[in-house]
């Protein structure tokens, strides 16, 4: 006894019914108001930190100090797991997200010891974001260099 094959018609009525509605607004959202929710409260720091006359150069960096803190310490209790889940790209572009990238390959093999757990994977993801950005940093660096002394 054998099957007669799908007509097109019949074939795109089974794959549509089949097929699960996409959800792509809702994660747009998510990712928006999580992400404006982490930005709101960088800027809410930096603020805090411009009345506390740490200066220009200081409150940025106290500022990402802060969300870097709260970013790995979430991690570590396993929340910011729960924050990536639900909003995706809104939790993973702020350096929160960098922070929580960074610990938790360190957190999970923390059990093969502190050189090859910790240390070794806890540059993962940082090791190759540090070494471009540094290089990026020096090749600017060296073009406003030579722009400049071109130009005086």
């Amino acid at each position: 006894m054998s099957r007669q094959p799908f007509t097109p018609d019949q074939y795109h009525e089974l794959v549509s019914k089949l097929t699960p509605s996409s959800r792509m607004l809702r994660g747009y959202w998510r990712a928006f108001w999580v992400g404006g929710l982490i930005c709101a409260v960088g800027q809410a720091l930096t603020l805090w930190a411009d009345t506390l006359h740490l200066g220009e150069v200081t409150s940025p960096m106290f500022t990402t100090s802060v969300l870097v803190f709260f970013g790995t310490t979430l991690t570590g209790l396993g929340v910011y797991d729960r924050i990536g889940q639900y909003a995706g790209a809104g939790s993973a572009v702020p350096v929160t997200g960098f922070a929580n990238s960074v610990a938790a390959p360190a957190i999970e093999f923390q059990r093969e010891g502190a050189i090859m757990g910790v240390g070794a994977r806890l540059f993962t993801l940082a090791g190759p974001v540090l070494a471009y950005g540094i290089a990026a940093s020096v090749v600017v660096g060296v073009a406003y260099w030579l722009i400049r002394g071109w130009v005086m």
